[in-house]
Formats: structure tokens, sequence, C-alpha cells
């Protein structure tokens, strides 16, 4: 993608971007608005789909469905990178795929009510294929366009936990938390947002017109960023956080139905709430502690926040509520800043790819090996004590992202350095 570092110059670049003139704020509202509905059609179903396969009996598919999720992320990113970068327009890439799975969402509720685990599973995973990797395509055409005003950046990912509060919101408002209804408002949006993707300016691909080889199609040049040490070792630190986070996404929902919150996509709607808040705080902390510390702190607060869904077993809901409000800090200080640490050391060839390897760390590794390893918990430990010891045998479910946490934070510290010259 051109433009994807700042201060580069490149032929591909759009005439006028990073120059803030009258555009850049047309430009700022388009991409805000791509996002926002990218961002409803994730949150409307994601976070309470285990909730709602236990409603209808499905209970048994919770991991399975969050594995087979994080599978499709690790399959699919880098590929359609590849498409980005090399062959379709970027926005056109981003089109076509929420096209196709506005027709996907619109065929789960069917299957989900006539508990068919197996076609279930099966729609969950093409859809994810579709949908993963618009969440790094998005971050590389936000970034691309902005060019040299990629400081803006904060303000146009705001609008992503903004359209999970909308989602939230109104989930729990229509009552639809429990109910495969979700699917069919999650539908609508994915429309809207394949049609939102023709309002943004159109850029060519980078390596249009270059040989093709097969490496290209499943993103193998990427790997040439690895040779950057700090980039290696957050890619390291984004798997082992992002392994608490499938422990979260799968789990958390169910958890909270158990302590007695009616209004489970309310509640969560409080997380994405607090991304609002924090995420326009990143310009101002990095310009005072830089990338380093503020992604060691996003880091550490994973380990506060499952502490808290720790608490709650026996202290109740307001350290659930606490919990869920971490959210902002946990992915604001962690997933955004890392795409932007991305930005600055990826080639503009590679810039899709780039971003598909933190979406492929974040939704595809750390989600299959998170989300697989809870189920494993919730079957072993969790459902046997149930019935004796209500919210306190979730207990174990939360014990590890807490060490996890600690890790983590100690080996970026340890292996840390500054910024080096991006791969040639």
């Amino acid at each position: 993608m051109p433009g994807i570092i700042a201060g580069a110059q490149t032929e591909l670049r759009p005439v006028g971007f990073g120059e803030m003139d009258g555009r850049v704020p047309f430009l700022l509202a388009r991409l805000s608005l791509v996002t926002l509905v990218e961002f409803i059609v994730f949150g409307a179903w994601f976070a309470t789909l285990g909730l709602v396969l236990a409603s209808n009996g499905l209970d048994s598919i919770i991991g399975p469905a969050y594995l087979i999720s994080a599978i499709a992320a690790i399959l699919s990113p880098l590929f359609l990178g590849a498409l980005g970068d090399r062959y379709l327009a970027p926005r056109n890439v981003l089109a076509i795929a929420h096209a196709v799975g506005a027709v996907l969402l619109a065929l789960l509720p069917h299957a989900i009510e006539s508990h068919n685990a197996t076609l279930t599973l099966a729609l969950i995973f093409v859809y994810m294929c579709s949908f993963q990797p618009t969440l790094g395509l998005i971050n590389s055409i936000s970034l691309t366009l902005l060019g040299e005003n990629q400081k803006h950046f904060p303000y146009v990912r705001l609008f992503g936990p903004l359209g999970w509060v909308v989602a939230g919101l109104a989930i729990g408002w229509l009552g639809l938390s429990a109910s495969t209804g979700l699917f069919y408002f999650a539908a609508i949006f994915a429309v809207i947002t394949a049609m939102s993707a023709f309002t943004l300016p159109r850029t060519p691909p980078p390596a249009k017109g270059a040989r093709f080889s097969l490496g290209d199609l499943i993103g193998v040049k990427a790997l040439v960023l690895f040779r950057n040490r700090t980039f290696a070792v957050l890619m390291i630190c984004t798997l082992l956080t992002s392994i608490s986070l499938g422990v979260y996404n799968s789990f958390a929902s169910p958890y909270l139905a158990v302590l007695g919150i009616d209004n489970v996509a309310g509640v969560l709607a409080l997380g994405p709430i607090s991304e609002v808040v924090f995420i326009g705080t990143i310009p101002w902390v990095l310009a005072r502690i830089g990338m380093k510390w503020a992604l060691f702190f996003g880091m550490l607060m994973w380990s506060v926040r499952f502490a808290l869904l720790l608490f709650a077993a026996k202290g109740g809901m307001p350290y659930a509520i606490g919990a869920v409000a971490l959210h902002g800090i946990c992915n604001d200080y962690f997933i955004v800043v890392a795409a932007m640490f991305i930005a600055r050391i990826a080639p503009a060839e590679l810039a899709a790819q780039a971003q598909g390897w933190l979406i492929l760390m974040v939704s595809g590794f750390g989600a299959a090996i998170g989300s697989a390893g809870s189920g494993v918990i919730y079957g072993a430990y969790v459902i046997p004590a149930m019935a004796s010891h209500g919210a306190s045998a979730w207990s174990p479910m939360w014990v590890g992202p807490i060490g996890m946490a600690i890790v983590t934070c100690l080996l970026w510290l340890a292996l840390y350095r500054p910024e080096q010259p991006k791969p040639a």
C-alpha cells in the first residue's frame, strides 16, 4: 500500500495526501464511517455468540466456534492482504468481503435454530474467512490514505470501538443478546459496509503488474519483516496476549450471565465505550512515554482484567463490570498502538500483509489457542463444578491468563530494542 510509512515517497500516493488541507477532514469522515459500520457488523454478534449458542442448546460448540473463527483468521488474512497489495484495489476487496459476508450471516439463524452444529460451524468458518482479513485491511487502507497525516489514525480507529458500542447497545435494547436475530442485524450492516467502502478514494495495488508467484498469494514475502527484532518480539507478545483475548471472547458472555447479569450485550458494550474514551489519549501518551511503554501498559492491564474476573465470582457484579471496562486500555494500548508501530516499519509493498500479521496473531493463532484451551477448561473443570460451586467454578478459566500477561510483560521489557530501519 502506498504511503504506509510516514514521510515515505511513492508515486502511487494520491495527490494532496499528506497535506492538511480541506480535503483531509472529508477523508477522515469517510474513513471513520467505514470503520464505524465495519465494527457494528463485528460487535453485533461476536461478543455474545457464546450466549446465543448456549441459549439454543449448542453450548458444546462454543469453544469450537471461536476456535474455527481463529483458524479462519490464520488461513485468510495474508491471502487477502496479498490480493490487496497486488491484484485488486483495497477498497474493492473490502466491499466484496462484506457483500459475501452478509449472505453468510443471513444463513446462520436457520442453522442455529435447527440445532445443526455442523452447519453452524461451517457457516461461521466461511464467514470468518471473508471477514477476518478486513480487520487488517481497514487499518492498512486508513494508514495509506492518511499518508503523512497518520497521527490522525487513532481518531479514525476510535470509530471501531464506537461501532461496538452502537452494536452492543442496539442488540441489548432490542432484546437480541441471546437471539439469532442479531445475525440479521449484522447482515444489514455488512451490506452498508460494502456500499460505504466505495466512498473511499480508489488507490491502485502498489505491486500491480509485478510478476506472479505462489509466495505472493500466501504472504511469504512478508516474512522479511521478522528480520526486524522488535517486530518479531512484538509478534511473540501479541500472540501471548491474544491467547488471553481468545479466552475472554469465548466465555465472557456466558460468565456474565452466570453472575446474574440480564443485559449481557449492554454490559459488554462498556468495553468499547472505554475504548472510545481512551483511544483519543494515544497521541498524547505516545508523545510522552513512547511506544515501548504504551505497549507495556496495554499488556500489563490484561493481568488486572482477569484478576477482576476472578474476584467477581465472590465479589459480584462490580468486579465483572470493572473487568469489562478495562477493555479500552487493554486494546487501545496494545492492538491500536501495535498497528501504528507496524505502519512505521513495513515497506509500502507489504503494507496490507504486514497489518495482516497483526490480525493473524490477534484473531488467528492467539485466538485459536485461547479458545481451544478455554474450551477444554470449560468442559473439564467449569461444567462439572457449576452445580456445587456456582460462579466460583469459573476460577480455573481466569488464573492462566493472569500469569501469561505477567510473562508477556517481562519478555517485552527484556527483548525490546529501539525501532530499526524498515527491512529492504
